[in-house]
């Protein structure tokens, strides 16, 4: 595969390329020949069926209209009801990227409108929707990726160098080994080493964020882990357990290819800059900047669903979506020739949720499968969604009936959005009187970045995200709180209202500030909604804890705590059933089960279920410990 361009060049008619590239797996032809560009005869349909792979033709650069010029031109040709944004060049690509808020119309019948952007301006057009709600977030993610087209294209075509120039490992044997850097028989901090003959990967890379110390991060210090001989980074989906560490690695000299969808690089780029300033704001120094951030962005590259690619010469990369919240994947890694094909899960919820489909089944090949188990005891069979649901529909109906306000701590990215679309669905249907939901922290940027990927969301939602009169997450009762003097205005604020803030756990963040002004009020109700971490305050809070004691520069505050304290068993997790469910419908079924992410008991008491049930051989890792799966 070393001179692969060159074979391709020479199933190309003589003069045509001007030039050719890697980006990534796939493969650009650069052209100077206008007719060429915009007809090729089937010729590169023809190199694609012979080589199989994905190759692209595009204008040379020196043959591009002028950027002002093809704004212009775009903008005239597209109808004025696609309400046109930004127009983002990338010139050393010579792809430009419309926004669009109705993109159907933008691309036009049978990509009419696409066909004659390329005709008169001789750029390639992408269309991307426009989100329904402003993101500041994706605008400065787009704008740090075009600043560096050339530097993008450079490491893109590295990428690709690395995956077909060959072997650069000496291949003495075929064995596939995996080590747990974090994530073995406990919540946080997961990170798997995948090492086989040739290549180097990670998966996940996150950190703990009830952890003290080097507890909260995974145990990058190990002898086999070089990050110097890093070859690629996947990112199954944003939470900071699973994402929050990736920046440190950048920090520290990596330049490779981190892999996660495209709402995933959006939200995971939110979290890790949320972390950071909450840090700073608690006077702590976080383990990376704002610079090793931009790196991480400028490395990204975005897979869809079900797409396909190689990411190193004995790998090969698919991420399926897992359920678990928006752009979530599961990662699938097709070894060798054939060798071995593993699936890690990453978090996955294996039943429909009001915002997501249910985690995908069917693979080509299986054979070990590396899955999460944070509710796999016995004892983690949740209620029906149904009934929690209603649950929470009563909790709200009876606070709001006292005038009491409802604080939910709420993680950024999952839940926060499906108790939006439910309270504004109570609201619509007359179930709850019109009451104000505030949105505070980062839970208003990732609810923008929703609206931004409707693909990835289930049809209902998907449905009436492209129907603006009907998007429940642009509906008035939401009220983004943006500084701390909105804050007390809200604390002080006479009647009912819903309070949706992070963090989920309550380790920092704006729901700890609300907590102190609202504990002491039995009016008001406490409502967790996700995974609480011992040692988290949130967990204590649900435990029982009677008192908020507050450090104020000297002086220690001491809070009663008298609103009411609920826990709603609703996860973007699979419970102890689904997650059985899944391991059994899983096609093909695995011949070997690894067991992670979640409490010791509960890895041992699933692991010991589904090799008793399935005749399986199941693993349960400790952190350090390394696994030979071939």
């Amino acid at each position: 595969m070393a001179d692969i361009i060159k074979e391709i060049l020479k199933f190309m008619p003589s003069n045509v390329v001007s030039d050719a590239a890697f980006e990534g797996a796939n493969i650009v032809l650069y052209t100077k020949d206008k007719k060429f560009f915009l007809d090729n005869k089937g010729e590169i349909r023809k190199v694609v069926n012979e080589f199989k792979k994905r190759i692209e033709l595009r204008p040379d650069p020196s043959i591009t209209m002028d950027m002002e010029k093809a704004k212009e031109a775009i903008v005239n040709l597209l109808p004025e009801e696609a309400n046109i944004g930004n127009v983002l060049f990338a010139p050393q690509r010579s792809l430009v990227t419309i926004e669009a808020e109705k993109p159907g119309l933008a691309i036009g019948k049978q990509g009419a409108l696409l066909r004659e952007i390329r005709e008169k301006t001789l750029w390639v057009p992408l269309i991307k929707r426009t989100p329904a709600l402003k993101s500041n977030l994706i605008e400065n993610i787009r704008a740090v990726l075009y600043q560096h087209s050339d530097y993008r294209r450079k490491f893109l075509d590295k990428v690709g160098h690395r995956i077909y120039d060959g072997w650069i490992r000496e291949k003495k044997s075929e064995w596939i080994r995996m080590t747990w850097l974090g994530g073995a028989r406990q919540v946080g901090r997961s990170c798997l080493f995948l090492q086989t003959p040739e290549s180097r990967v990670i998966l996940d890379c996150g950190i703990n964020v009830a952890g003290e110390g080097s507890e909260a991060f995974p145990m990058l210090d190990v002898p086999e882990f070089n990050i110097n001989e890093l070859d690629a980074v996947i990112v199954t989906h944003s939470h900071l357990d699973h994402s929050g560490f990736v920046p440190y690695l950048f920090k520290f000299g990596y330049r490779g290819p981190v892999y996660c969808t495209l709402p995933t690089r959006d939200v995971m780029s939110l979290l890790v800059l949320d972390y950071v300033k909450i840090m700073k704001s608690e006077n702590k120094d976080p383990p990376y900047d704002i610079d090793d951030i931009k790196e991480m962005v400028k490395h990204t590259i975005s897979l869809d669903y079900e797409e396909v690619t190689d990411i190193t010469p004995d790998v090969r990369l698919t991420l399926y979506n897992s359920g678990h919240i928006l752009g979530s994947a599961m990662a699938h890694l097709h070894i060798g020739n054939g060798l071995h094909n593993l699936l890690y899960t990453g978090d996955l919820k294996f039943g429909k949720t009001s915002l997501l489909e249910q985690a995908h089944t069917h693979f080509p090949r299986l054979e070990t499968l590396v899955t999460e188990g944070t509710y796999g005891g016995k004892a983690n069979v949740m209620p029906p969604t149904r009934d929690q649901d209603e649950l929470l529909k009563e909790i709200i109906k009876t606070t709001v009936k006292r005038k009491g306000k409802i604080l939910m701590p709420v993680l950024g990215s999952g839940r926060a959005q499906e108790i939006m679309v439910m309270i504004e669905e109570m609201v619509r249907n007359n179930e709850l009187e019109e009451i104000p939901v505030y949105i505070d922290g980062m839970v208003w940027d990732v609810t923008a970045i929703h609206t931004a990927y409707p693909e990835f969301l289930n049809k209902n939602i998907r449905k009436l995200i492209f129907h603006k009169d009907q998007n429940p997450f642009l509906s008035p009762i939401f009220k983004q709180v943006g500084s701390k003097k909105e804050r007390m205005e809200i604390v002080e604020y006479k009647g009912p209202c819903v309070i949706l803030a992070t963090s989920g756990m309550m380790v920092g963040g704006p729901s700890v500030e609300y907590l102190k002004y609202l504990a002491d009020n039995p009016k008001n109700s406490l409502v967790f909604s996700c995974f609480l971490a011992e040692g988290s305050l949130g967990k204590r809070i649900q435990r029982g804890l009677k008192e908020l004691v507050t450090q104020i520069g000297q002086k220690q505050e001491v809070t009663p705590i008298k609103m009411e304290v609920h826990k709603i068993e609703i996860t973007g997790h699979s419970d102890r059933k689904q997650l059985m469910n899944f391991v059994f419908k899983c096609d093909p079924k695995p011949k070997k089960v690894v067991v992670m992410h979640g409490e010791n008991s509960r890895i041992l008491d699933l692991a010991s279920s589904v090799h008793k049930l399935g005749r399986i051989e199941t693993v349960a890792p400790r952190n350090l410990e390394t696994i030979r799966v071939k």
